[in-house]
This record gives structure tokens, sequence and C-alpha cells, in this order.
């Protein structure tokens, strides 16, 4: 029992690593697009597409933030291959998704410090007269609350204790094995074929910002390509997440109908 509780700061320690990081990637994500806090310019002062992408400086920024892309998505595939984790579950044991959990992080850390913004650059698209550039910056800051906000929901729905790795560490100590176990074989078909339940509100925070300049594209267009890859959902898995869903509306609407009686 001693020696169980040991595991309990390490799995506590990835949590926190992964809570703060993921602050600071509403952050990188939303609030300095939003709120202009990245270096703007004058429309007049900004290089066309054919300029830009001559331009050492800026090739190098873009290849720079393509290698810290990169490394986030390698990071994150290759420890959630089969074989990487089996590897994993052998040597730390039910740390096992405490230590993805913490490599994720410490991946996103590297991608959100050493990010390169090319504000000299041309842009996809920017509210620059009124009354676009009032409302379209209002439009996407209520579009990426919505989004966040259900992105917080769908994680508590799909188990965030295990999603982060602290349920594993605490069935261990109380014995009770593993949590994957006590799931149903469509639950764990969904997880197969689900390695990112929210793909929809994600790509709403990347795509949905008042101006898509070039470094904002290729972070977009590369998490998009990624994100779809790792989908693979059938008629069986809507199913069973339909499912899930009237139940939870059920439970929630429980104690609303107990009252009314």
């Amino acid at each position: 029992m001693a020696r169980a509780l040991l595991l309990v700061p390490a799995a506590l320690a990835s949590f926190v690593l992964a809570f703060g990081t993921g602050v600071e990637f509403v952050c990188f994500t939303s609030l300095q697009p939003l709120l202009g806090a990245t270096q703007k310019l004058r429309p007049d002062t900004r290089q066309d597409w054919l300029t830009a992408l001559q331009d050492p400086g800026i090739l190098a920024a873009l290849a720079q933030d393509l290698g810290l892309v990169l490394l986030f998505m390698g990071q994150h595939s290759l420890m959630a291959a089969e074989a990487v984790k089996t590897w994993m579950a052998q040597h730390f044991g039910v740390l096992q998704r405490s230590l993805y959990v913490a490599c994720t992080a410490l991946a996103l850390q590297v991608v959100m410090r050493y990010w390169e913004p090319v504000p000299e650059g041309p842009v996809l698209w920017e509210a620059q007269s009124e009354p676009w550039v009032t409302w379209v910056p209002l439009l996407c800051f209520v579009m990426h609350i919505i989004a966040w906000l259900l992105i917080f929901s769908i994680l508590l729905v799909f188990d965030y204790p295990e999603l982060m790795g602290l349920k594993q560490v605490y069935y261990h100590v109380l014995g009770l094995g593993e949590p994957l176990a006590l799931k149903s074989p469509r639950a764990l078909r969904l997880f197969e074929h689900l390695r990112h339940p929210v793909c929809v509100e994600l790509l709403t925070v990347l795509w949905a910002v008042p101006r898509l300049g070039l470094d904002r594209i290729l972070l977009a267009a590369l998490l998009t390509l990624y994100l779809g890859l790792a989908h693979g959902l059938d008629q069986q898995d809507l199913r069973y997440l339909r499912a899930q869903l009237q139940r939870k509306l059920q439970l929630l609407a429980g104690p609303q109908d107990v009252d009314a009686e």
C-alpha cells in the first residue's frame, strides 16, 4: 500500500503540468489572436504572397514552426502506438497514461515557447474596415468561448480523470485493477476509433480568427490534417455515442423529475 501511494505524487505532478499547459494553450490559440497580443502591421507594409515565400526570414520562421508542429505530432502519435504503449506499461505500470500526458504537455510547451509569428507576411483574411473590424473579432470571441465550453464538457463526459492518468493510479492504490477493464466492448471500440473527442471544436478555435496569417495557416492546416486522419468513426460508434448522450441527459434530468414529484 505504501509503495503504491508513492505513485500518487507523480500522477498529480503530471496532472498539474497538463492543466497548466492547457491554460497556456487556450491563451496561445485564442487570447493572443483575438486580443491582438501579437504584433500587427499596416496592410500597406505587409508583403505579398510571392515576395513572402521568397523571403529567407519568413521561410526560416515557417520552417521552425513546421518543425515544432511535426515534433508535437510525432510525440503524440509515437507514444499512442500500441507497441510503445505496451513497452511503457511494462516499465512504468499504471503511470503509463500519466507519462503520456506529461510528455504531451512538454511537447506543447516547446511549441508555444519557440513558436515564431510572421506578422509581416500575407494574410488569407483580415477584418480591416467597419463594421467588420468590430463584429468579426466579437463573433470569433463568442465562437471560441462556445468551443472551449464544449471541449471542457466533452472531456468531463469522456472521464477526465482517466484521460489525465489519475484514475489509473487511484484504482491501483485501492486494488481495483485497470479502469479500462471495467468498460464495455462498445466503449473500448469507440476509444480506438476516436483518439480526439474534441476535433470539431478545436478546429473552430484554430480557424475562426479575425486575422489568418501565414503561421496560423500552417498551424491550423497541419492540425486539421492530423485530427482528420486520427478519426475513424462508423455508424456503430455514432449509435453508441447517441445512447450515451441520452443516458447522460436522463441522469441530469432525474433529480428535477424527483423534485417535481
